[in-house]
């Protein structure tokens, strides 16, 4: 089922698949179509509901309106009220990690557990100024039209390791009109209130929370942030197939995962 629901400054766009408990799979900037491949593999057993975040693709954004942890966990936990099955299992994903680890702080009641699968919390490091003050450049060098060198800047950022043509073929060459869109909003507008974002962690530790990392993420950027946030929490990381976009690459492996780690 899609469906649209109306909340504070924007019109979210949603998809309801399968039957059994609630799961909710969310990213940031990934939208709804980067998670069906594992949605449609999970509806046998779950009620599976994904989303695309306000501003991006098919959820409408009101004119100047912003892309905040704490509005983007509103409107989650709007969407978990209005489906009413939940209280609801979450997966986030990078910057919806961060969605729902907000989700966790501010609507505890409609969560029953919180898998956060490598939230970028950059201010959780001891080099947080400099990260910080390296992504404020490569926003303000892609927003003035320097799409490569910001992407590459990005990159390097994560220590994901990508040559430098591979990212000009990439993101250098004439692209979906919808795709650059949304990442020009993701520049613009939710990149930064993602990676500057601080978790109450006396709060997350009143709920059931999951700390994901990928099994080819050691060393990147959220392989770090993840691993402090665990860190903090006081449990163990755990391992999931892939890397930073395991859901998307090896969906199959990481539904399996996911189903294991729900039944534990």
């Amino acid at each position: 089922m899609n469906n649209t629901l109306k909340v504070s400054e924007a019109e979210l766009y949603y998809e309801v698949r399968g039957s059994g408990p609630l799961l909710v799979l969310v990213g940031a900037p990934m939208d709804a179509d980067a998670f069906a491949p594992l949605a449609d593999l999970l509806a046998a057993d779950y009620t599976v509901l994904t989303t695309d975040p306000r501003g991006v693709k098919r959820s409408k954004l009101e004119p100047g309106g912003t892309s905040r942890p704490e509005q983007r966990a509103d409107d989650l936990a709007a969407l978990i009220r209005y489906v009413d099955a939940g209280p609801a299992v979450v997966l986030g994903s990078s910057g919806g990690a961060v969605s729902a680890l907000a989700l966790a702080q501010g609507h505890p009641d409609v969560v029953r557990t919180v898998i956060a699968h490598e939230p970028p919390l950059d201010r959780l490091l001891p080099d947080a100024d400099e990260l910080l003050a390296q992504s404020e450049k490569l926003m303000a060098d892609y927003l003035a039209g320097d799409v490569t060198g910001a992407w590459k800047q990005f990159f390097a950022l994560a220590n994901i390791q990508l040559p430098d043509e591979v990212v000009e073929m990439m993101f250098g060459s004439e692209r979906d009109p919808e795709q650059e869109a949304t990442e020009r909003f993701w520049f613009g507008h939710e990149m930064r209130e993602s990676i500057s974002w601080v978790p109450d962690v006396d709060r997350l530790r009143e709920v059931d929370i999951v700390v994901g990392i990928g099994e080819e993420s050691t060393g990147q950027l959220c392989d770090r942030t993840s691993t402090a946030l665990a860190d903090r929490l006081g449990v163990k990381p755990t391992r999931f197939p892939g890397d930073h976009t395991g859901f998307v690459d090896k969906p199959e492996a990481f539904a399996v995962a996911l189903a294991t780690e729900l039944k534990r």
